[in-house]
């Protein structure tokens, strides 16, 4: 396993699920973790959580939307040694109407968080990443981004972009060095993201999972990106698709109803 001493990870969306999950996996990696999110209050009570712990933390808050803030961001990020890993994690799902009636101020929004936030972070934080001499950029995508759904087709054009974005930064980055890891994961059950996605409607979100015994959980995703992370400095991770074991497909689920 590789070491992490004395090495930095930014991880984005970390105030809840996903985002939190990483932050902590990779604090037990022993990396200095930078949690950003909207959220100050979660992200300072998760980086005390981790000091706490006897592990390092610093809270951030950022909009990864606002692109002056991102650049303050990365002007903040030059105290420390080196910047080694960045987690896009920041993203989420609006609606789930048809193309026909889909609200385009929802796709919008879902665009400039899920590809335009990765964009400029990545963008921001790329000089540092290539600095280090051992970079990794993760996106945290979706299997979203590589299947259509009804209903869902501004969420999955938006990981479809992210998806791209991972995929032809390789190609532009290829002899820097620099890893590009995408991790697509399917069905995860978190406190917030089907709730989210239909407004803070409880039982529509309840449904999404109804019936499914062990849809993935934040720490699974977490546990996957801690394992691509620390491989070896030569072995990139380029796709990791995870999905609980009932899901075969974005549309063929098993529910034990």
């Amino acid at each position: 396993m590789a070491t992490a001493a004395l090495r930095t990870a930014v991880v984005t969306g970390a105030s809840s699920g996903i985002g939190a999950a990483t932050a902590r996996r990779l604090a037990a990696e022993g990396y200095h973790v930078v949690l950003t999110a909207r959220r100050a209050d979660r992200i300072e009570a998760l980086a005390a959580e981790l000091t706490a712990a006897g592990h390092e933390a610093t809270a951030y808050a950022l909009d990864v939307t606002d692109r002056a803030a991102v650049d303050a961001f990365a002007a903040f990020l030059d105290r420390f040694p080196s910047v080694n890993v960045l987690v896009n994690n920041a993203g989420g799902a609006l609606g789930a109407d048809p193309v026909a009636t889909g609200d385009p101020d929802d796709w919008r929004r879902m665009y400039e968080v899920n590809v335009l936030g990765v964009l400029h972070t990545t963008q921001a934080l790329l000089p540092a990443l290539t600095a280090s001499g051992d970079g990794t950029v993760v996106v945290v995508s979706s299997t979203a981004g590589h299947g259509v759904y009804e209903g869902g087709a501004g969420y999955v054009a938006a990981k479809h972009g992210a998806h791209v974005l991972a995929e032809t930064l390789r190609l532009e980055i290829v002899g820097r060095p620099v890893r590009v890891i995408e991790i697509a994961p399917g069905m995860v059950r978190t406190d917030e993201f089907a709730v989210t996605r239909f407004r803070g409607d409880q039982e529509k979100a309840a449904r999404v999972y109804e019936g499914v015994a062990e849809p993935l959980t934040a720490e699974d995703v977490a546990d996957t990106i801690g394992w691509a992370v620390t491989r070896p400095p030569h072995v990139n991770i380029d796709l990791l698709v995870v999905r609980p074991r009932a899901q075969a497909s974005n549309t063929k689920v098993h529910r034990e109803l």
